[in-house]
């Protein structure tokens, strides 16, 4: 296929057929924009209808010459790539000790290995125009945690820690970056999460508790898609986005008490620590 001329930002979105990343889609078509959306199963992206500027692909993120394929695919269409939303993952909940090796590992290779497939295929695209913008998909997970998210949140701290390396990396090459921190949302993914392969009476007063707690919240605490995919582009086409971006108040309030939690702990053992260069 020979490359079209395109003059709309062209979008590369990987979980594009739920939740944010099918948002993420909708709002870019219906803005004229161009978009690459990767699924496992784009099926799901039938009711959108028919898109001039729409190339839907089947691929697995955990594969990473199907997202090599998927980048070459998309640059053939479009011509470039201006906004990765590296955005595919799921949710695993349980006490740590609960989730066996199995489960442990595949979360970790969609949500993080996955991620890395995709910035390994769509880097150097971006290193080769000298521009675009990376949304990392995190969580508020990735800067706290509560009892029966432990192997969640394990994986959104990994995202984040590679991105505040990638960020200072790519930064000369007139690339941004932006971790993508939303609150809890209306999506499927609650309604997906996988669950631990046993479960221990021991931890019902902590995991089972924060469960039932989760199960029992109105509608009302759960942020609206739509409005955190127009938080995403409102990052976007700001002149100076932010490395993180949180989208929704519980979720800030939540990372907030844990980063107050951490300065306080660190002023509280300053001695000890300053003991050690003595």
């Amino acid at each position: 296929m020979t490359t079209s001329v395109n003059t709309s930002p062209v979008w590369f979105v990987t979980g594009a057929s739920s939740g944010i990343g099918r948002e993420l889609v909708r709002h870019a078509l219906e803005a004229g924009e161009a978009v690459a959306a990767v699924a496992r199963r784009t099926a799901a992206l039938d009711e959108l209808g028919e898109h001039d500027q729409l190339l839907r692909i089947d691929a697995d993120v955990r594969d990473e010459a199907a997202v090599r394929t998927a980048v070459e695919q998309t640059v053939a269409r479009f011509g470039r790539i201006d906004v990765v939303a590296n955005n595919a993952g799921y949710g695993l909940f349980g006490a740590v000790e609960e989730a066996d090796d199995a489960q442990a590992r595949a979360i970790f290779d969609t949500n993080v290995f996955g991620v890395l497939n995709v910035l390994r295929a769509t880097l150097p695209v971006l290193r080769g125009q000298r521009s675009g913008h990376i949304l990392q998909g995190s969580s508020y997970y990735g800067q706290t945690a509560d009892p029966g998210v432990g192997l969640l949140a394990a994986t959104k701290y990994a995202v984040e820690g590679l991105t505040d390396a990638l960020v200072a990396e790519v930064a000369p090459l007139g690339i941004k970056v932006t971790l993508v921190q939303p609150a809890l949302t209306a999506t499927p993914f609650l309604g997906n999460l996988d669950a631990a392969s046993v479960t221990h009476a021991d931890y019902d007063q902590t995991v089972r508790a924060v469960q039932q707690a989760i199960g029992a919240l109105p509608g009302s605490a759960f942020s609206g898609v739509d409005r955190v995919a127009a938080g995403i582009r409102a990052a976007v086409a700001g002149d100076n986005p932010p490395l993180r971006l949180a989208l929704g108040a519980a979720g800030a309030e939540a990372m907030r008490s844990a980063l107050n939690a951490r300065i306080a702990e660190l002023d509280e053992w300053a001695a000890v620590t300053q003991a050690v260069d003595a």
